[in-house]
């Protein structure tokens, strides 16, 4: 029972009791009252209707006082309330009717006069008689109230010691503790134990001094040692760092964060995010990821190990003020800590983490560079080997022995085989350095399909390999570069061609899934493990063979995957494909 409750049963109870006193007085007083009426109205009031006819009698011969007897006689007779008045009056009336016929009887008048101190002494007996009822009345109501006055007493006088030691008592203790805690004495505890807010009140100081108490022998110095040591951490680290709370205020900045954000640090310490997003594009595109959504609740979108960091290109000022368009990766970690004697977990804040990737960066843009500089001058040499196997292989130049034409086709093959490695550097580049230019337009699935087999038909005849091409009637044109689009059929038909078995087919599928169409090429080679799966789009990625041969340059695959990402499709890997692999991208309808 809480508190609240006890103090307002007990004043309820007071209540009651002042109820029941005042209902006893009322009680008995209304019965003394009563008593008293009934001796005036039942008795006094005949004594003197007595009284009145007594004096008349005294003049019988005068008339005027026949009436006044006859008129007290009367209101006698409507005030009848003893046993044996109503008999003693009707005589009086039979005796004074004869003496209105002769006023000189004497022995008329003797008898009225003994009926009438009759009939006064029958009102005085019962005057005495009610004067005793009344009193046995008070003396009852004095004892009744004398009994329960005296029990209210000492329910009271025990309310009045109990109730304030009930509530001075645990204020007392508390304060004794919280003089205590302030001593740093948190071994302090409160003992007393009940129900109500008292007793909430000493689990939560209890509560609190466990806690104070862990905390003062947590050695703090070492604490403290350790905050500024990483305080010290984070100023020198060369990325950049921001530390908000769970209400995403800025907790600290370090020296690369504000220089990026081009405000100084204590502009940042302690305010609200969101606010100073309001004039700082940079911190609204830091923060983007951790702001409330509908529900007022924080979307959080924190980048992990294995998920890929958000990459910003930033306008670094520099240390000497010679700036320069510098890379970074976005990282939000949301930190959550256990609280000291509980076991749910809450969200403490989150921290922002710039790393700078400048320098790989450029090394990177120097690769692709490179790449995309040796596979353009490597095409004009490649393509003048072809020319000439061209014409040697012309009767007009001269006969090549069986020996020299196959030479000719095997420097053929590895012409065109780096001819194919020069293309896939060359799209690779474009895809690095975002440059890939495309003609999207309206193409039929039958199109492409029929250009990518024609394409590789001969190099599927060498295997005596199928092409099983399902097409429905029906199928919409696709939003799609038509090379772009036939390169990638033609690079899932090539690695289906190179690990199919020999006299087998391979499944060429196109189907309308909503608003887009589905192509798919499915080989019935060895297929895919499953630790590979999840990679083969990863660029420089090659997957072993069945003899742990690696083949091709592990690119085919990933410039797919951008080819058709940029041109809003999605690519991807039929995992419930046994045997063999089945391998899909798919374009909106245009």
């Amino acid at each position: 029972m809480t508190l609240k409750s006890k103090i307002s049963l007990s004043l309820t109870f007071l209540f009651s009791i002042i109820l029941l006193l005042g209902g006893l007085g009322v009680y008995y007083l209304n019965r003394l009252s009563d008593d008293s009426q009934a001796i005036l109205k039942d008795n006094y009031i005949s004594v003197e209707f007595t009284a009145n006819m007594q004096k008349a009698l005294t003049t019988p011969n005068d008339r005027d006082a026949l009436t006044d007897f006859e008129e007290n006689l009367t209101k006698q007779e409507r005030n009848i309330t003893e046993v044996g008045e109503e008999k003693i009056t009707r005589m009086i009336r039979r005796d004074f009717d004869r003496l209105r016929i002769n006023n000189r009887d004497s022995l008329t008048i003797s008898r009225i006069q003994q009926n009438l101190f009759a009939l006064d002494e029958l009102n005085r007996e019962a005057i005495v008689r009610k004067s005793e009822t009344a009193k046995q009345t008070a003396d009852d109501a004095l004892l009744w109230l004398t009994v329960v006055a005296t029990l209210c007493v000492l329910i009271v006088f025990s309310f009045v010691v109990n109730i304030p030691s009930y509530i001075a008592n645990p204020v007392r203790e508390l304060t004794r503790g919280i003089k205590q805690i302030a001593s740093r004495n948190f071994e302090q505890r409160l003992h007393f134990k009940s129900s109500d807010e008292f007793g909430e009140l000493a689990r939560s100081f209890n509560s609190m001094a466990q806690k104070l108490d862990e905390y003062e022998h947590s050695n703090l110095a070492r604490v403290l040692f350790a905050k500024k040591r990483i305080d010290t951490l984070v100023q020198i680290m060369i990325d950049g760092i921001i530390g908000l709370d769970e209400k995403r205020r800025i907790l600290f900045v370090n020296p690369v964060a504000s220089r990026l954000l081009g405000v100084s640090e204590a502009q940042l310490i302690g305010k609200y995010a969101p606010d100073v997003a309001s004039t700082n594009d940079l911190m609204r595109t830091l923060i983007q990821d951790i702001m409330l959504d509908e529900d007022d609740e924080p979307f959080i979108n924190t980048q992990r190990s294995d998920t890929p960091a958000t990459l910003l290109k930033i306008y670094d000022p520099g240390m000497s003020g010679q700036g320069k368009e510098s890379y970074y990766t976005k990282q939000i970690q949301s930190v959550d800590v256990t609280p000291t004697g509980e076991q749910q977990s809450v969200q403490a804040g989150y921290v922002i983490v710039l790393q700078n990737i400048t320098a790989y960066k450029e090394l990177d843009l120097a690769k692709t560079n490179f790449i995309a500089t040796v596979s353009h001058e490597l095409k004009t040499p490649i393509s003048a080997i072809k020319m000439s196997l061209t014409l040697l292989a012309n009767e007009r130049v001269g006969t090549l022995n069986e020996e020299q034409q196959q030479l000719a086709k095997s420097i053929r093959e590895n012409a065109d085989r780096l001819l194919s490695i020069t293309g896939e550097l060359t799209n690779m580049a474009q895809v690095e350095s975002g440059q890939i230019q495309l003609q999207v337009q309206a193409v039929l699935p039958n199109d492409l399909i029929q250009t990518a087999t024609n394409a590789l038909r001969t190099q599927a005849e060498q295997k005596n390999i199928r092409f099983n091409v399902a097409l429905p009637n029906n199928l919409p044109p696709v939003k799609a570069d038509p090379d772009k689009a036939s390169w990638v059929l033609i690079n899932f038909l090539s690695n289906a061609i190179r690990h199919s078995p020999d006299d087998s087919q391979i499944d060429i599928s196109a189907q309308q899934d909503d608003a887009q169409v589905e192509f798919s090429v499915r080989d019935f080679g060895p297929g895919l493990r499953p630790e590979h799966r999840e990679r083969v789009f990863e660029r420089y990625f090659r997957a072993p063979g069945l003899n742990g041969q690696l083949s091709g340059t592990g690119l085919g695959l990933a410039i797919s995957k951008e080819f058709i990402q940029s041109m809003g499709g999605e690519v991807g890997l039929h995992n419930d494909a046994t045997p063999g692999a089945s391998f899909f991208f798919r374009l909106n309808v245009a």
